[in-house]
Protein backbone atom coordinates (compact mmCIF):
# COMPACT_ATOMS: atom_id res chain seq x y z
CA UNK A 1 0.00 0.00 0.00
CA UNK A 2 1.34 3.71 -0.76
CA UNK A 3 1.88 5.79 1.64
CA UNK A 4 -0.67 9.15 1.30
CA UNK A 5 1.83 12.23 1.81
CA UNK A 6 0.73 15.55 1.69
CA UNK A 7 0.85 19.12 2.62
CA UNK A 8 3.57 21.99 3.94
CA UNK A 9 1.63 24.13 6.67
CA UNK A 10 3.39 27.35 7.41
CA UNK A 11 2.36 29.61 10.43
CA UNK A 12 3.72 33.08 11.51
CA UNK A 13 2.73 35.80 14.31
CA UNK A 14 4.06 39.21 14.55
CA UNK A 15 2.77 42.31 16.27
CA UNK A 16 1.62 43.62 13.48
CA UNK A 17 -0.74 40.02 13.06
CA UNK A 18 -0.92 36.58 12.15
CA UNK A 19 -1.34 34.13 8.98
CA UNK A 20 -1.08 30.62 8.59
CA UNK A 21 -0.90 28.64 5.03
CA UNK A 22 -0.92 25.66 3.35
CA UNK A 23 0.10 24.09 0.02
CA UNK A 24 -2.98 21.86 -2.11
CA UNK A 25 -0.73 18.65 -2.79
CA UNK A 26 -1.77 15.58 -1.68
CA UNK A 27 0.02 12.62 -2.93
CA UNK A 28 -0.19 8.90 -2.88
CA UNK A 29 3.37 6.94 -3.88
CA UNK A 30 4.56 8.46 -6.72
CA UNK A 31 1.50 10.56 -8.15
CA UNK A 32 -0.64 13.82 -7.52
CA UNK A 33 -4.32 12.50 -6.37
CA UNK A 34 -4.93 16.44 -5.54
CA UNK A 35 -3.46 19.74 -6.10
CA UNK A 36 -6.36 21.61 -5.00
CA UNK A 37 -6.97 20.69 -1.11
CA UNK A 38 -7.39 23.42 1.48
CA UNK A 39 -5.48 22.37 4.51
CA UNK A 40 -5.88 25.49 6.88
CA UNK A 41 -9.21 26.74 8.56
CA UNK A 42 -11.04 29.49 10.37
CA UNK A 43 -12.10 28.37 13.27
CA UNK A 44 -14.43 30.37 16.34
CA UNK A 45 -16.32 32.35 14.08
CA UNK A 46 -12.40 33.65 11.89
CA UNK A 47 -11.10 34.32 15.27
CA UNK A 48 -8.89 31.33 15.32
CA UNK A 49 -6.63 29.73 12.57
CA UNK A 50 -5.83 26.17 12.04
CA UNK A 51 -3.49 23.89 9.78
CA UNK A 52 -3.28 20.13 9.60
CA UNK A 53 -1.09 18.00 8.22
CA UNK A 54 -1.25 14.17 8.17
CA UNK A 55 -4.48 12.13 7.18
CA UNK A 56 -6.78 14.00 6.37
CA UNK A 57 -9.70 12.57 8.25
CA UNK A 58 -8.06 12.47 11.32
CA UNK A 59 -6.94 15.95 11.27
CA UNK A 60 -10.85 16.57 10.36
CA UNK A 61 -11.98 14.95 13.53
CA UNK A 62 -9.37 16.87 15.54
CA UNK A 63 -10.14 20.23 13.73
CA UNK A 64 -13.76 20.04 15.30
CA UNK A 65 -12.63 18.65 18.66
CA UNK A 66 -10.37 21.26 19.07
CA UNK A 67 -13.33 23.77 17.69
CA UNK A 68 -15.69 22.19 20.83
CA UNK A 69 -13.11 22.89 22.68
CA UNK A 70 -12.55 26.48 21.99
CA UNK A 71 -16.57 26.76 22.47
CA UNK A 72 -16.07 25.12 25.65
CA UNK A 73 -13.25 27.56 27.10
CA UNK A 74 -14.65 30.86 25.54
CA UNK A 75 -12.08 31.01 22.55
CA UNK A 76 -8.93 30.47 24.84
CA UNK A 77 -6.77 28.81 22.24
CA UNK A 78 -4.00 27.61 25.06
CA UNK A 79 -6.82 26.13 27.22
CA UNK A 80 -8.48 24.20 24.28
CA UNK A 81 -5.11 23.28 22.58
CA UNK A 82 -3.83 21.78 25.91
CA UNK A 83 -7.28 19.94 26.84
CA UNK A 84 -7.49 18.44 23.16
CA UNK A 85 -3.61 17.54 23.19
CA UNK A 86 -4.65 15.81 26.65
CA UNK A 87 -7.73 13.58 25.40
CA UNK A 88 -6.07 12.80 22.52
CA UNK A 89 -2.93 11.41 24.15
CA UNK A 90 -5.54 9.49 26.78
CA UNK A 91 -8.30 8.73 24.58
CA UNK A 92 -8.03 4.90 23.05
CA UNK A 93 -9.45 5.74 19.93
CA UNK A 94 -8.24 9.11 19.10
CA UNK A 95 -4.01 8.23 20.11
CA UNK A 96 -4.18 6.40 16.91
CA UNK A 97 -5.11 9.22 14.70
CA UNK A 98 -2.58 10.65 12.63
CA UNK A 99 -1.90 14.00 12.15
CA UNK A 100 -0.97 17.41 13.49
CA UNK A 101 -2.68 20.92 14.13
CA UNK A 102 -1.18 24.35 14.30
CA UNK A 103 -3.62 26.69 15.62
CA UNK A 104 -3.31 30.57 16.09
CA UNK A 105 -5.26 33.48 17.18
CA UNK A 106 -3.49 37.21 17.68
CA UNK A 107 -1.93 35.97 21.12
CA UNK A 108 -0.66 32.59 20.76
CA UNK A 109 0.65 30.11 17.85
CA UNK A 110 0.89 26.62 18.96
CA UNK A 111 1.84 23.31 17.98
CA UNK A 112 -0.39 20.33 18.88
CA UNK A 113 0.46 16.71 18.33
CA UNK A 114 -1.13 13.05 19.21
CA UNK A 115 1.98 12.68 21.73
CA UNK A 116 0.71 15.50 24.08
CA UNK A 117 2.95 18.20 23.09
CA UNK A 118 1.96 21.44 22.82
CA UNK A 119 4.60 23.54 22.06
CA UNK A 120 4.43 27.45 22.06
CA UNK A 121 7.55 28.56 19.22
CA UNK A 122 10.49 30.65 20.38
CA UNK A 123 10.24 32.97 17.13
CA UNK A 124 6.52 32.83 16.41
CA UNK A 125 7.20 30.47 13.15
CA UNK A 126 6.04 27.11 13.41
CA UNK A 127 5.79 24.67 10.26
CA UNK A 128 5.04 21.54 9.74
CA UNK A 129 4.12 18.33 7.12
CA UNK A 130 6.53 16.98 4.20
CA UNK A 131 8.17 20.62 3.34
CA UNK A 132 7.81 22.05 6.97
CA UNK A 133 11.46 22.04 7.33
CA UNK A 134 11.98 24.14 3.87
CA UNK A 135 8.68 26.61 4.62
CA UNK A 136 10.50 27.11 8.22
CA UNK A 137 14.30 28.44 7.49
CA UNK A 138 12.52 30.28 4.36
CA UNK A 139 10.16 32.04 7.10
CA UNK A 140 12.90 32.75 9.45
CA UNK A 141 15.36 34.05 6.66
CA UNK A 142 12.50 36.41 5.53
CA UNK A 143 11.28 37.47 8.90
CA UNK A 144 14.75 38.59 9.81
CA UNK A 145 15.98 40.12 6.59
CA UNK A 146 13.21 41.90 5.36
CA UNK A 147 9.82 43.24 6.12
CA UNK A 148 7.15 41.30 4.90
CA UNK A 149 3.65 41.24 6.60
CA UNK A 150 2.65 37.81 7.91
CA UNK A 151 0.28 36.72 5.28
CA UNK A 152 3.47 38.24 2.80
CA UNK A 153 5.95 36.42 4.49
CA UNK A 154 3.75 32.81 4.91
CA UNK A 155 2.96 32.69 1.02
CA UNK A 156 6.51 33.44 0.12
CA UNK A 157 7.95 30.51 2.51
CA UNK A 158 5.48 28.06 0.93
CA UNK A 159 6.31 28.97 -2.30
CA UNK A 160 9.91 28.19 -1.53
CA UNK A 161 8.91 24.69 0.32
CA UNK A 162 6.90 23.90 -3.36
CA UNK A 163 10.26 24.89 -5.06
CA UNK A 164 12.26 22.23 -2.86
CA UNK A 165 9.98 19.57 -1.60
CA UNK A 166 8.30 16.99 -4.04
CA UNK A 167 5.40 16.73 -1.76
CA UNK A 168 4.38 20.43 -1.66
CA UNK A 169 2.86 22.43 -4.39
CA UNK A 170 2.19 26.33 -5.08
CA UNK A 171 -1.05 26.14 -4.86
CA UNK A 172 -1.17 28.23 -1.68
CA UNK A 173 -4.33 29.27 0.66
CA UNK A 174 -3.23 31.76 3.00
CA UNK A 175 -5.73 32.95 5.93
CA UNK A 176 -4.76 35.99 7.98
CA UNK A 177 -5.79 37.84 11.14
CA UNK A 178 -4.92 41.79 11.46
Amino acid sequence: MSRIRATTILAVRTSSGAAIGGDGQVTLGNIVMKADARKVRKLYDGQVLAGFAGAAADAFSLLDRFEQKLRDFQGSVPKAATELAKEWRTDRVLRRLEAMLVVLDREHLLLVSGTGDVIAPTDNVLAIGSGGPYALAAARALMAHTQLKPAELVRAGLEIAGDLCIYTNRNIDVQELN
